[in-house]
Order: C-alpha cells, then structure tokens, then sequence
C-alpha cells in the first residue's frame, strides 16, 4: 500500500487533466430534490479508517458509482478519536479537540488535518473528483471538553463569548443528565435556552462549512434519542445562510410518522430505524416501517433547503466489518444474492436514500450490478405514486397460501410486569399515548397507572410507583432544581430499578424499541412528567409512553409487493417474497389500477418486462405469474393500455 504523501501526488496528477471553476461563494440551491446518493465508512471501516483508505474509496466511488448518481462521501463517526490502545465506541479522553472544545480530525489518522486545517484539505481532493464531502456528528458538547471547560466561541466577534458580565464555558452549558444514551461517556446535550449554548452549537456549523462540509449526518439527536431544540439551531443556521448542505438525523430508533412530522421541514434526511446490517431479519423488518411512511405521504415531503427523505439506512453489502470493532473490513456480506436485490428493491421503490457501505477497493461487479441498475436509480430518482401494493395472491412450493398484507411470525414474547415491558415510546401527539392515570392506595406510594388492560381483561392495571427527584447536593442540586416537577417511576416490588427511557446502545432495525427498567441514577432518561391530557412524557426526549403488546424478534413472512409510476407512463411493479421456500405470486392487469392515482384508468393488457431475470413475459391480459425465490424479488417494468 502506498504511502500517504506518495497516493495524494498520485491523486492529485490524476485530476490535473479535469478543469474546474472554484468559487468562495456557494450560491443558494435547492438540494435534495431527489433522495441523495454515496458512500459511507461505517460498514466497512466502523470508526476506524483513515485518510488514505478515505481518498482511497473516494476515487473508486467517482470512478465506478459517479455515472449511476452516488455523489456523496461521508466519514462516519468518531474522525476525531486517536485509534490508539484503550480507545473504543464509548471510551472517554481519547479525542482530539480544539481551543474551543470542538472536536478536530485525528491528526495521525487524517495528517492533512494539521496546522488547524481540520477536514478542508480532504474537502478539496474531493470537491476536485467532482465529488461531495460529508462527515457523521453527535449531539451537543463531548464530556471530554466538558472535563476541561473549555471557554466558548462566539463566532460574531472570533472571541470567547460573554454575556451577563462574565465569559462562559463548557460547563456552563453542557447537560450530563442529557447524555446520549448509547454513547454516554461520549457526548451529551448542550441548554439550547442560553445564548451561550446556541454560540457553542453555532460555532460547530460553522466550522464545518469554513471545511467545505457539503453533508452533515446528526446522530444521537432523533428517535427515542429526541433532541428537537438542538435540531432547530442547526436547521436554522443552514436556513439563514442559504446552505447547500444536506442536513440528515440518525439513527432513529423507534420513529413514527406523527413523530417525524415534527422534523421532517428541518432537515433532508432522517432515520427511519435503527443500524441495519447484513441479517435477513433486518432487511424483512423494513416493510412495514417503510410502508407506514408512504402511506402517510412523507416521502419526498418540502423541507429544509428542497426536500426531505425518510432513510432506511446504508445498504450493507459486499465487503464489511462488524458494529463497534476497532478493525475492518474483513468479511463478505451475510446475505444471499436475493436478499440483496431485495433489499436494493425495496430501498428504490420507498425512495430511500442510497448510501452504499462496502469497502470499495474490494467491490465486485455483481454488486455494483446491484447498487447502479440504470432501472432502480430511475425509480429511486424519479418514481411517483410510490406505495405498497396488496392485490396480489400467492401459494408457496410448501403449498401454504398468504395473502399480500399477510404474514406469520415465529416468536412472541408474553408482555412482564417487570424488565423488559410492553412499553414503547411515541409521539405525544399519537393518540395511542393517551391512557395515564394518576391514584392513591391507603398507605402505600401514589403511582402511575395505564387505563387499559395489557393481555388478559382480568389482570389488574399495569402500575409504577412515583417518586420525586433524588436529594443531592453539590452539582446535582442544579439537576434537581431544572427537573422539581418531574419523578422517577420503579416498579411496585423494587426501589432499586427505575423505567428509563432509552436504548444504551444503537438497535439494529429487527429490534423492537422499547422501555425497560435500569438502576437509578440522575438521568433524564428516567425522569418523567405527567400531562393533564393523560401522557407520561419522557424528560429526555419529549416522546411520550405508550402501553401495548410487543411482538419481539418478529420475522415477517408472507409476500409483499410495491406499485410506482414512471416519468414516461410506465409502471413498476416489485413482487417480494418474504418466506423461507419458493412462492408463486400473481396480480391481475384488471387490480393495477387500484395501486394507480388514476383509478378511472381501465388497464386490459400489459407489456412486462422483469430487470432482475432479464426477460421479457410479453403481452399479459389477465394475470402476470412469477416463481419468486427465497428472500428473492421480481421488479416488473410494464407499459399498459
């Protein structure tokens, strides 16, 4: 492998025959106009890579997946972590910042980041490849500036900010008991209320633009992670400075629509589920999600600076690593040939955004095949009427009949009266939110109970029992004065375990979100309110509690199927196979207009033509018949009268 210095000339001489205008002023543009589309290190490289193996990818992403429309590059997270001994996802003190606290390139893994440059001199090789540049950060103030209470930028006057009569610093600002759940030694909230916590987050955008950032991916901040305040100053800083920079929110654990309607006009992206990989389960698990938002007409929705698209996340393919490891890539993709055109379907039938993870100097053409098909990237781009389909009919080799909504699941968990429960966070606009009670029992706590009955109608209402923040002193008397009206709920055996609300880690989709008991601590996670329209509101997030039965580790089966419409009147119809034997599935011509924004349309015969077989069916006047694979797909192109 070539050193650095040696691959940036070689860089750098293979670009000099290209001719490019630079110009210091971006003019406003709309962006996002149709689901963005690039690369990302997470699944290849987790946190680890560096620059070379960056610019290494980056010139087989313009050379081979340029023409097909992926255009983005994006580091994925912890570009500031020094990749030495005791450094991991979740250590503490091991991050390169600056005078002001933010975080900067590791200098030994990015050198071109010395001297102050942070990520311009990598922005540029980019931008010159014809490229865009993006990078992955967290939520608020890390704890390691917090520790060393760094003073705060104001960028207005390049100076340590003041008001009131006095500087501030990053104690002042930053909430630990706003943590981010899954990376809590890492980074937690900043108080979005002082001006001197709005300079700090200022400050960030503002680096990153002066780096020629051109996509900034938000994690820890959405889902049952919600943190809306700190998501409008960033929307607002894009917005006011007419910003070309795709604004995107990971990872998004537990999303509904009524949640993301909160947010989708602030950003152009944002996470629908948890981390996908390469699991079968996790890519069967996105149907319904992704369904539930084209039914609720999201897809494609105005938004900051163009439009907004809810994302299914990076597309785990070819060559990978694992979740949270400190080396990678090293393995091929877990799924089948059939489950990756499944995937590849339904990511382009939803309108997803497409962010291919493989190591790119290891790609093979099978899945480039995949990834750049001339059909998925005109449906992904610019279909229409995008929405799943159910007047199809099937009958599997095994000769067990489903219909298209239906499916079977093979594990079902009992809902506990302890542990993990069947409790999920939601909007607090969801009415399903709504159903909390407050009562006393002679002598005993006042709890919080759910009105309904969770199982049997016989049992006895799900109940927790409520208590006031912890008696402290020091530090935490700040915490307990912001959180005076707020408690604690533990179940009615224990006064050891609190309900906290949520996830310690970063679930992959086939995960169900939910709320479990923890021991208590001073967090917000586990502070709640009590609203007189009957939510229970999590401190942390917003969200609310939802009572209800749980399904765990579903595993949907049956058959699906997707309907669009084409820029040329063509229509397309995706037929999925979601169990584990060969299906036959069929649609009647006479049904498509059902599926169609034009029902008035009489449809008597079709031409179809099937991308993934490559094979022309000829004219079909009644019904269209396919044997569909294991995990497998067919994506009909059909030009009807």
């Amino acid at each position: 492998m070539m050193k650095l210095s040696s691959f940036c000339l070689f860089l750098t001489l293979t670009l000099l025959h290209r001719v490019f205008t630079i110009s210091q002023i971006v003019e406003a543009t709309e962006v996002a106009l149709t689901p963005p589309r690039g690369w990302n290190s997470y699944d290849s490289f987790c946190w680890t890579i560096s620059e070379e193996e960056f610019l290494q990818n980056a010139v087989l992403v313009d050379k081979l997946l340029r023409p097909s429309g992926y255009e983005y590059v994006v580091v994925d997270y912890l570009w500031y972590r020094r990749l030495v001994p005791g450094a991991y996802v979740d250590s503490l003190g091991f991050d390169v910042i600056d005078a002001w606290g933010r975080m900067i390139p590791d200098p030994v893994r990015w050198p071109s980041a010395r001297d102050g440059k942070g990520f311009t001199e990598v922005a540029k090789i980019v931008h010159m490849m014809g490229l865009k540049f993006g990078i992955h950060i967290m939520r608020g103030i890390s704890t390691q500036a917090v520790n060393a209470n760094t003073p705060i930028l104001d960028i207005r006057t390049g100076k340590a900010y003041e008001e009131s009569g006095r500087k501030w610093y990053a104690k002042d600002i930053g909430m630990k008991e706003r943590a981010c759940k899954w990376m809590k030694n890492g980074f937690m909230s900043v108080d979005t209320k002082l001006g001197a916590g709005r300079a700090f987050l200022r400050s960030l955008y503002q680096q990153y633009a002066d780096w020629g950032v051109d996509y900034v991916k938000h994690d820890c901040v959405f889902g049952d992670d919600l943190d809306i305040s700190e998501i409008r100053v960033a929307s607002k800083f894009w917005r006011e400075r007419n910003s070309s920079i795709i604004y995107s929110l990971s990872p998004g654990t537990g999303v509904t629509p009524t949640m993301a309607k909160e947010i989708n006009n602030l950003v152009n992206m944002y996470r629908i589920t948890g981390d996908d990989w390469d699991l079968w389960q996790d890519v069967a698990s996105h149907f319904d999600i992704s369904r539930d938002f084209a039914a609720a007409h999201m897809t494609g929705a105005k938004a900051l600076s163009g439009k907004s698209w809810p994302d299914l996340d990076m597309l785990p393919l070819g060559w990978l690593t694992d979740p949270g490891v400190n080396h990678g890539p090293y393995r091929n993709c877990k799924l089948s040939l059939n489950e990756q055109k499944t995937q590849m379907t339904l990511w382009s039938m939803a309108r997803s955004p497409l962010m291919f993870g493989g190591d790119m100097r290891s790609i093979d053409k099978s899945t480039i095949r995949i990834i750049a098909h001339p059909v998925l990237s005109e449906i992904n781009s610019f279909s229409s009427n995008n929405k799943q389909f159910p007047y199809i009919t099937s009958q599997s080799s095994s000769q067990i009949k489903y219909k298209g909504l239906n499916f079977q699941t093979r594990s079902l968990k009992n809902v506990g009266r302890s542990g993990s429960i069947g409790l999920r966070l939601t909007s607090c606009k969801d009415a399903s939110a709504k159903g909390w009670f407050t009562r006393y029992l002679n002598n005993e706590p006042e709890q919080v109970c759910w009105k309904g009955h969770v199982g049997s109608k016989y049992q006895a209402p799900f109940c927790l029992n409520k208590r006031g923040a912890f008696s402290t002193s020091g530090e935490q008397m700040t915490f307990k004065r912001r959180y005076q009206h707020h408690f604690y709920l533990f179940a009615e055996n224990t006064r050891k375990l609190c309900l906290s609300a949520s996830q310690n880690r970063r679930l992959t989709s086939k995960e169900i979100s939910r709320i479990s008991f923890s021991p208590c601590r001073p967090h917000t996670n586990q502070l709640w309110s009590f609203d007189e329209n009957g939510t229970l509101v999590s401190s942390y997030s917003g969200l609310c509690a939802s009572m209800s039965k749980i399904k765990d580790n579903v595993v949907p089966m049956g058959t699906r199927s997707w309907i669009s419409t084409g820029r040329k009147g063509e229509i397309f119809l995706a037929l999925f196979n979601l169990n584990p034997d060969e299906t036959t599935i069929s649609v009647k011509m006479s049904d498509l207009s059902k599926g169609l924004p034009y029902s008035n349309w009489t449809i008597s015969s079709c031409g179809a033509y099937e991308i993934w077989r490559d094979k022309y069916y000829g004219i079909i006047k009644k019904t269209l018949s396919v044997a569909v694979e294991t995990h497998g797909c067919a994506l009909f192109v059909l030009r009807c009268i």
